[in-house]
């Protein structure tokens, strides 16, 4: 195991990975912008380094200055945490050239599984249902692109090969509109990924968001965690995740599951990642994968009993798994809230500082947060300041922690997205289950129902 882990990120998943470490006597270094001198994964870690100043341009999408910062404190292993980095191939490549573990997959992987097109061919390949579109990239005849649509069905949606993050999307509802959507969706691609390469697929009107995570290590195991239901989101970005999916046949989930995780040893993956997948008719129809940890592992982890940090850590180390698919076990259920500093309603990010906080306790319920009372949101990042997550035994004991948790909550001085989980929380169809990733979008009037 490794006696010294770099940290290659900030915020909640910083002072998660950093928690992992400690369990395990690994010692770990902090890097950090100049923004973030004054966090508290920087206070706890047993070395810091100041990457550069606050733009993430200049400091934490510095691979150099990374590199650097794992040499000068002599870490032998890089965690990327999610975003930034994460999923940057040449980032892990560089990283292995420079004599360290990239704790996550081999660079050749991440590309694999970062271009949309080849992820989707991989998994036709290993037996993954995809959701039904063009072969390949979409070409410049414009003829051709039209007759694809019309065997798809309208409406479809263009999407950018390199794409992420819910950006390099457009859905197209009439033929008029096709070719004017492509080349747009074309232009953002090359502008926000350097990657012009679009492709199209059936536009499902009313799907659920169900992923599955999946744990893998270099000496072909694979295993999968369950399943996370990722529906409750606006413009492509969760905003709750619960785990089990509400109202999906046990045995529909078994089956989906194992061909990700053979899917996982036909590829050689290494480490934690996850399999998105649209689910709608009692069908799952897959998106992408993502090649690193999860925003959401927390409601797993929970329902599991499995530390997917501390796997990810045993997995680079060249460990086996220590557990085969019918040691794990799924109990109860789990929620997540993101908590974001912003407007509940029109999600304008609120930076600032934290006047007053207080973080909910009691029975079931975990809270990931990097935040405290004094603490400065900057506003050169992400607005997520934390996770609030609750678990019991059923759903409606997991829905009732967490109305009372977000009732304990107390955070000053910026605004939070609070009010609108509180809201969440006391709606009749979330209590139902089974919301599709509209419904969010339609509440809110973002979108007409």
């Amino acid at each position: 195991m490794f006696e010294k882990v770099l940290i290659a990120n900030r915020g909640e998943i910083a002072l998660r990975v950093q928690r992992a470490c400690r369990e395990m006597g690994i010692k770990t270094v902090a890097v950090h912008s100049e923004a973030d001198r004054e966090a508290k994964y920087v206070k706890l870690a047993d070395e810091s380094v100041c990457i550069g100043p606050a733009p993430s341009s200049q400091s934490y999408l510095n691979i150099p200055a990374v590199i650097s910062a794992a040499e000068v404190t002599d870490a032998e292993a890089i965690h990327p945490g999610y975003g930034f980095l994460s999923e940057n191939a040449d980032f892990a490549e560089r990283v292995e050239q420079s004599g360290f573990v990239f704790i996550g997959p081999r660079a050749e992987t991440i590309r694999l599984m970062g271009d949309k097109v080849s992820a989707k061919d991989a998994m036709r390949k290993s037996g993954v249902p995809c959701v039904p579109g063009s072969e390949g990239a979409l070409g410049d005849d414009a003829e051709e692109n039209m007759r694809a649509a019309r065997d798809i069905g309208y409406p479809v949606i263009i999407k950018a090969a390199g794409g992420g993050g819910g950006r390099g999307m457009r859905v197209v509802h009439t033929e008029a509109a096709l070719l004017t959507s492509i080349n747009m969706t074309k232009a953002e691609a090359q502008s926000a990924f350097s990657n012009p390469m679009v492709y199209m697929e059936k536009f499902l009107e009313h799907p659920r968001h169900i992923e599955i995570q999946v744990l893998a290590d270099e000496h072909g195991n694979a295993v999968y965690l369950g399943e996370r239901d990722c529906s409750m989101q606006r413009r492509h970005q969760k905003v709750l995740e619960e785990a089990p999916a509400y109202g999906i046949d046990r045995k529909h989930i078994a089956m989906i599951g194992e061909r990700c995780a053979e899917a996982c040893r036909t590829i050689g993956y290494r480490g934690a990642g996850t399999f998105e997948f649209l689910f709608e008719n009692n069908e799952f129809y897959f998106i992408e994968m993502n090649t690193r940890v999860q925003v959401e592992h927390p409601v797993t982890e929970l329902i599991t009993g499995i530390d997917i940090v501390q796997m990810q850590l045993h997995v680079a180390a060249g460990e086996k798994l220590p557990f085969k698919q019918k040691d794990i076990q799924f109990r109860g259920h789990a929620i997540e809230c993101r908590l974001n500093a912003e407007d509940s309603h029109t999600f304008v990010p609120s930076p600032g500082r934290i006047t007053g906080f207080h973080m909910p306790g009691g029975p079931g319920v975990r809270v990931d947060t990097h935040a405290y009372q004094n603490y400065v949101v900057p506003s050169h990042y992400d607005s997520m300041i934390g996770k609030l997550i609750t678990y019991g035994d059923t759903r409606d004991q997991a829905i009732a922690r967490m109305r009372i948790a977000l009732s304990e909550m107390v955070v000053e001085g910026i605004k939070t997205n609070i009010p609108l989980h509180v809201e969440l929380m006391n709606d009749a169809a979330f209590h139902q289950g089974g919301t599709s990733i509209h419904y969010l979008e339609h509440k809110l009037g973002i979108v007409a129902k």
